[in-house]
């Protein structure tokens, strides 16, 4: 099985199956027989309290994090496969990394290199990954830094911009690999407000063009906002599943209903 070659033109969305994930730290069992289906050109919000696992499954989708149990595919790739006894082994580093090319993942810490300008910062990892020339990945740089509204620093360096501004060019990296998944881990939590409607915003602009996307996020609004799907985990367990409707307007399950109620603003 091989990571098929990566296309530079647009990205197809991949669907993404995660079946029975286990994942145990230190003798923790931080996941505990996760399944979720999560269609093609769909956003899920992974909710819950912290240390429910949510960070640890997004980092299982992309091969980050190797679990103990369980499969993970995207499209038809298996990120891994562990079985009960043992079975098919997790891929190795060198496949995984292949496979991220096709999955933007963009964290909390904006990660962007300080010493390197907004437009290098965009254009850096589509010459060295997908073979760009410098003139091409200018041409793609620019177009996803005027989509997040930043197409005028493209000359300025991280630190002149404001927390907010520097999310974006985390985006605006993220969107220039042309990713069939993007994965955002809590890409607001460390915003006041105000930059993260900035961010907020571009993200569900993002949702409207049909890239599968998953949010770990804890800020509820947000989810309500940008995502077909809704899941809640706690102590490494799916608690419930179900559409954004589903899940805020008629949760099935009490922990649910009373997640929801304590976490939504009266």
């Amino acid at each position: 099985m091989s990571v098929p070659a990566l296309s530079l033109s647009q990205p197809t969305a991949w669907p993404i199956e995660i079946s029975r994930v286990s994942k145990v730290y230190n003798d923790t069992l931080v996941l505990d027989d996760v399944s979720v289906s999560i269609e093609a050109g769909s956003v899920c919000a992974l909710i819950g309290p912290s240390g429910s696992g949510k960070s640890t499954l997004l980092r299982c989708i992309n091969g980050l994090v190797d679990f103990e149990g369980g499969r993970v595919t995207l499209g038809d790739i298996a990120v891994g496969e562990v079985g009960p006894t043992g079975g098919a082994r997790p891929w190795t580093e060198r496949e995984a990394s292949q496979l991220r090319r096709h999955i933007g993942i963009v964290f909390q810490q904006f990660n962007l290199f300080p010493h390197r300008t907004v437009l290098d910062n965009v254009t850096e990892a589509q010459q060295l990954v997908l073979g760009r020339s410098r003139e091409e990945a200018v041409e793609k740089a620019m177009g996803h830094l005027r989509r997040v509204e930043l197409a005028d620093r493209g000359q300025a360096f991280p630190g002149e911009l404001s927390g907010g501004q520097q999310q974006r060019v985390a985006i605006a990296r993220a969107l220039a690999m042309d990713p069939s998944v993007i994965l955002f881990d809590e890409v607001t939590s460390a915003l006041d407000p105000e930059l993260a409607l900035e961010v907020g915003k571009v993200v569900r602009d993002l949702a409207a063009d049909g890239t599968t996307m998953v949010v770990v996020t804890h800020e509820l609004d947000f989810a309500r906002d940008v995502a077909d799907m809704v899941v809640l985990l706690e102590r490494g367990r799916v608690v419930e599943a179900g559409t954004a409707e589903q899940i805020f307007r008629s949760p099935r399950n009490p922990r649910t209903a009373a997640f929801v109620a304590h976490s939504t603003p009266t």
